[in-house]
């Protein structure tokens, strides 16, 4: 339940990807970000008829030297409050670093969830017009889990594909367009589905009122029928923030709503101003 949690922070990425290119060439030109834009969103799940506050996210992003290059690093950081800590306690921390041009090179995921702690790293690299994706993954009490794979087109993690995704120019989609993309998850390379379901105006609960383009992540049963999984509401402005967040569980559902954003790059022209 938790990982599906964590992963909206990463697959609210792939929201704008009918763009992406397919070559191994990864790199795109920035167009909704800067170093310096922090964001926090405050989570609420339904447990039995009832709505309670769980937790925060905090994200942000920063300049910093990898291999030589110029990079941006993207941290999250989820952490569950003392009311959901006495059932469910988590303490998930998410580092993503890519070129200045976007292009992925390194992911982390570091996840205490419950009883349980998991490192996910992936390194990528490329040659030859070719995406390789080296990744592992590392459980408490079990074998080490290494996979490495070398593809003829980009590869994104959690995180690295927001960079990218937030930059591309959504007005030709059309209700119902699929987008897909293939996700390192650190210890295989998966491919993701979203739905564009069209524009929806969104009321924060701090009464400000957001413009926003709505998608679904979906999931496909062995008959291919589909499943949603969660709903994401992004603002339809140049910076392509994600504001609110529907998450669909097996034991109920919950919520992740942006409280703050700062060091935004452009002005937030999808608030509506009654």
């Amino acid at each position: 339940m938790m990982k599906k949690i964590m992963i909206w922070i990463g697959v609210f990425v792939g929201l704008i990807t009918l763009s992406l290119p397919i070559q191994a060439q990864c790199a795109a030109k920035n167009e909704a970000i800067q170093p310096g834009e922090r964001l926090t969103y405050e989570l609420k799940f339904n447990w039995k008829f009832i709505w309670v506050n769980a937790g925060e996210a905090k994200m942000d992003l920063k300049p910093v030297t990898y291999q030589g290059k110029s990079c941006y690093q993207t941290t999250l950081l989820a952490v569950s409050n003392s009311k959901v800590d006495l059932f469910f306690k988590m303490r998930d921390t998410l580092t993503s670093i890519t070129t200045d041009r976007l292009e992925p090179m390194y992911f982390r995921k570091g996840a205490e969830e419950g009883s349980r702690y998991t490192v996910d790293e992936a390194r990528f690299s490329y040659k030859n017009g070719k995406c390789i994706v080296d990744q592992h993954r590392i459980r408490k009490g079990r074998n080490t889990v290494y996979a490495k794979v070398t593809l003829e087109y980009c590869v994104f993690a959690m995180l690295s594909i927001l960079l990218q995704a937030r930059s591309f120019d959504p007005t030709s989609y059309k209700k119902g367009d699929k987008i897909h993309f293939p996700m390192a998850t650190g210890t295989r390379v998966e491919e993701q589905t979203l739905i564009y379901r069209g524009k929806k105006n969104f009321k924060a609960e701090n009464e400000v009122k957001y413009r926003c383009l709505v998608f679904s992540l979906v999931e496909y049963d062995k008959k291919g029928k589909e499943k949603e999984v969660i709903t994401f509401y992004v603002t339809d402005d140049k910076n392509h923030l994600p504001v609110r967040l529907d998450l669909y569980l097996n034991f109920g559902s919950a919520k992740a709503f942006l409280k703050t954003v700062e060091g935004n790059r452009h002005p937030l022209t999808s608030i509506i101003k009654d």
